[in-house]
């Protein structure tokens, strides 16, 4: 089996509502996605997505992945889709870095190999059952009464894990945030605090200390280094995210005992094959793991719900679904939702998620043999 032709469509996804996180600091109003279709001589195509969450977030955008899917294209055409390792290394040698670009590339390359198998991406991925995925609410900056009444309405949606953004200047307002939502919380509910790197170490030290709630802290401050000094002087557990990015970061966070979780996102790290890699050290280390994708439409939720759905429960937290923000849905009624708390992934071969093409019109770039 060979790739003959890789398709890239561009699609601004509208959030439903204005979106602020990082005390603030950073808000999003739309999300600029690329879809790719792999195809190949056998019949068989398969699909990812990439998107990034704005510009702000990360070092990445949504032009940057199509301008070096313009590079890397060209490069795995007439390789093995199937063959995920090469097609890997082949991408590592044509464009070190920039892992978000690649992730799209080889999600299709696993949706392709599901198909061929005749399995679904959970079980290739190591789980023996469909297992479903509990997800999270996203909640984010506001009043401490906006908040909980946000949290409040997750729940009757069937949220009972919660990530409440917090993080900015004002200290005695964060600790008014933290002491507030912890105490209105429902017993059999869960919370973490993320600060999307907003803190510098005092001012994370400062509140950390200041507060009763020993709920997860999420990415108190900007750098692995700064988190690290962050984590041995609270009382609060420490999840990682934004600070990480390859494997090596996963390693040296875990030399540092920056914390006791992180967050794995299959389109920040380069796509599911490096992702399992890296959720299979967790689990040797013994973490848990949030496993959701940075941004995107119900596809590229869907393909980290495969890898959550295959995770061990211990080393297993809720899952975001970012599509439950659109205010559009290019896969409409497919891949893993929320029914009561809980996503479950397709058990139909591959990724089990399809784009409405009607919806996506006409490619922006294509890239095949050349006659």
């Amino acid at each position: 089996m060979k790739i003959t032709r890789i398709s890239v469509w561009r699609m601004t996804l509208p959030l439903i509502e204005t979106y602020a996180l990082s005390g603030g600091r950073l808000t999003f109003e739309q999300l600029d996605t690329s879809f790719v279709r792999v195809d190949t001589d056998e019949g068989l195509s398969g699909w990812g997505e990439a998107c990034p969450w704005g510009h702000t977030y990360l070092p990445a955008h949504g032009p940057g992945v199509r301008a070096g899917l313009e590079i890397l294209a060209p490069a795995l055409i007439g390789l093995d889709p199937r063959a995920l390792d090469r097609v890997n290394r082949v991408m590592d040698v044509t464009l070190p870095g920039h892992l978000y670009v690649k992730s799209a590339l080889d999600i299709a390359c696993w949706d392709i190999l599901g198909q061929a198998s005749g399995l679904p991406l959970w079980k290739l991925l190591g789980g023996a059952d469909a297992n479903p995925v509990a997800v999270n609410s996203s909640i984010p900056t506001s009043t401490p009464e906006q908040m909980i009444a946000l949290i409040r309405a997750a729940s009757a949606k069937g949220y009972r894990t919660h990530s409440a953004k917090i993080g900015g200047a004002d200290i005695s307002a964060d600790i008014a945030r933290i002491e507030a939502l912890s105490a209105a919380l429902p017993a059999n509910e869960k919370i973490t605090f993320d600060v999307n790197r907003a803190w510098t170490p005092g001012v994370a030290v400062q509140v950390l200390n200041s507060v009763s709630a020993r709920d997860w802290i999420e990415q108190p401050c900007e750098t692995l280094e700064q988190c690290a000094h962050v984590a041995v002087r609270v009382r609060n557990p420490i999840m990682l995210d934004e600070c990480l990015h390859g494997f090596q970061d996963h390693l040296n966070a875990w030399k540092l005992g920056a914390g006791e979780g992180v967050k794995v996102k299959p389109n920040r790290v380069g796509g599911l094959t490096k992702a399992r890699q890296i959720r299979d050290f967790g689990v040797s280390v013994g973490w848990q793991m949030h496993i959701e994708d940075v941004g995107g439409s119900a596809m590229a939720d869907t393909a980290a719900i495969h890898l959550a759905s295959s995770t061990p429960d211990a080393n297993r937290l809720a899952s975001w679904l970012c599509h439950y923000h659109l205010a559009v849905d290019p896969v409409p009624g497919q891949g893993a939702r929320n029914i009561d708390g809980f996503a479950t992934p397709p058990s139909t071969p591959g990724l089990g998620v399809r784009p409405d093409e009607t919806l996506l019109g006409e490619p922006c770039a294509c890239y095949e043999v050349r006659q």
